[in-house]
């Protein structure tokens, strides 16, 4: 499994990390089939994406609506893509649209059957155990999310967009002291690539647990990822 999480992607400061995830995608093919987290009827996000990984020699060929799946062919095309995005977005409804699909267990086996899956800030998010933490976006608590049971692929939860706000970072401590399940806080133009245990980590990142907060480090998530 190898799975890359940003907390954003379009702008300069990730160029290191999408060099690296191309490499891996290109190691395997060069098509990358994308899942919209809501709708884009105009295709604006989507073209905005295949321009993007055009520039790494990479094929965004397959647009996926959760809202509107076909059936099992176009099921089959999705999975036979080198690698799968999960776009940004309303990070609550995208976790709907993908258990309403069916999408959700099979999105995950996939991706534990050796797939590389990449996520930009929601999509991200959506790869831990729960979506708790995008309650801070809209001024709640991640102590009230009662259904935010997500994909469960990593041992840590995400929390992208960390410079957006001031108060992300405090009510991040305030949360980490009621969780057994550490947080990676990434700021925009910061991410991590996982891939087959191998722990790569771009820019600064911190991991909040406890109370506390550290430079994430390698050893530390190759050892939460040992132990899951």
């Amino acid at each position: 499994m190898i799975t890359a999480l940003y907390s954003d992607q379009l702008i300069a400061e990730n160029a290191p990390m999408d060099r690296r995830i191309a490499a891996l995608v290109r190691a395997r093919g060069n098509r990358i089939g994308y899942i919209a987290s809501g709708p884009d009827p105009e295709r604006a996000f989507f073209d905005e994406k295949r321009q993007y990984y055009a520039k790494y020699g990479l094929s965004l060929d397959l647009f996926v609506d959760l809202d509107a799946l076909s059936g099992d062919e176009e099921i089959s095309r999705l999975f036979s893509c080198d690698a799968i995005h999960l776009s940004g977005g309303h990070t609550g409804d995208f976790l709907r649209r993908l258990r309403q699909s069916g999408m959700l267990d099979k999105l995950r086996a996939w991706a534990l059957n050796d797939g590389i899956l990449i996520g930009t800030s929601a999509g991200a998010i959506l790869m831990t155990p729960t979506i708790a933490v995008d309650a801070l976006f809209s001024g709640g608590s991640p102590n009230t999310v009662r259904d935010g049971a997500a994909l469960n692929m990593l041992p840590f939860e995400f929390f992208p967009h960390l410079d957006d706000d001031p108060g992300y970072f405090s009510a991040l401590l305030r949360y980490s002291e009621t969780t057994a399940t550490p947080i990676l806080a990434c700021r925009d133009g910061e991410g991590v690539i996982i891939s087959n245990g191998l722990v790569e980590i771009f820019g600064a990142p911190l991991m909040i647990f406890d109370g506390y907060a550290e430079a994430a480090d390698h050893g530390r998530i190759a050892d939460l990822l040992s132990r899951a």
